[in-house]
């Protein structure tokens, strides 16, 4: 039997102290990322519907190509964001135990966007080749916004009952 990783939150965890879900609620990087994460599944949608047309019939290789970069952008700016968050709340900008799996699969999706900049600026993918490395991107995109949806979804049901006028809800 292997031991237990000390990065690693135990099942069934809380997925926050409650220090840490004071810090999470008072910092600004929260609505931060609150407002960032739907503005880049806009783009993310927006893109993926030029990419697709682009593959399906040759036509907008340069507005899915911008669209690609734009994600990219948004992307990056997600990940800093987040790595600031995750400094406040947790006291370490990557690999809090709480958000451990999220943020390895994130660097894998940061790993791929990156790779796509890379090959369209040194040249070394033609444009169908691009749109599916893209494609890739995004497809790795989807699995990781499911998981941080998921914790969302956890940290909701684990959050203290609402009170109004004094009596629990």
């Amino acid at each position: 039997m292997l031991p237990e990783s000390p990065r690693l939150q135990p099942i069934g965890a809380a997925l926050y102290t409650p220090q840490e879900r004071q810090r999470r609620d008072a910092s600004v990087w929260t609505v931060v990322q609150g407002v960032l994460a739907p503005v880049q599944f806009l783009v993310f949608l927006v893109s993926l519907g030029l990419v697709l047309r682009f593959l399906l019939n040759g036509e907008g290789a340069q507005a899915a190509t911008l669209s690609v970069v734009v994600k990219t952008l948004t992307l990056y700016a997600i990940m800093l964001t987040g790595c600031i968050w995750e400094k406040v709340v947790f006291g370490q900008y990557l690999f809090a135990p709480a958000f451990y799996w999220e943020d390895v699969f994130s660097m894998a999706v940061l790993t791929l966007h990156t790779a796509y900049l890379l090959a369209l600026f040194n040249g070394w993918l033609d444009a169908r080749g691009l749109m599916w490395l893209a494609l890739t991107a995004y497809a790795a995109y989807v699995i990781n916004a499911g998981q941080f949806l998921y914790k969302l979804r956890m940290a909701r049901l684990q959050s203290p009952p609402a009170v109004a006028s004094g009596v629990v809800a």
